[in-house]
């Protein structure tokens, strides 16, 4: 059985950071594509990032130059260091993970996460300005 469960979220100001974590059990991360999403409130859920079997990142232009995602050396946990947090940053943030089998990177539509076979709950993150 997979679980998935984010800790991290909470309240900051314009330009700060929070680091989300995703602590994983049920999956390995070499064997999974693990991405973040989030999805304002009355809004869709997007993509955030990704990191692939093979350890390649991919972000949306949104977050590039501000985001990080990444996991441990236990590959056992999820990491999205998010820094410059602006206001548009607000929404409920969730891990998510594709079992890629013999594959080794993440569906090309990432970002709708209609691939994505397992998700957390979420955890919330408010940027005020």
């Amino acid at each position: 059985q997979v679980t998935l469960k984010e800790s991290g979220g909470g309240s900051v100001q314009s330009g700060g950071s929070l680091k989300l974590s995703c602590a994983t059990d049920g999956v390995t991360l070499t064997r999974h594509c693990m991405g973040w999403y989030r999805q304002p409130e009355g809004k869709e859920r997007e993509g955030v990032a990704v990191l692939d079997a093979d350890g390649i990142t991919t972000y949306a232009e949104s977050v590039k130059g501000r985001f990080t995602i990444s996991q441990d050396n236990t590959k056992k946990n999820l990491y999205l260091q998010m820094n410059n947090l602006k206001p548009e940053d607000t929404a409920s943030y969730y891990c998510a993970a594709e079992y890629l089998g013999a594959k080794r990177h993440c569906s090309h539509t990432w970002r709708v996460g209609s691939y994505m076979d397992y998700w957390g709950k979420g955890t919330t993150v408010t940027v005020s300005s």
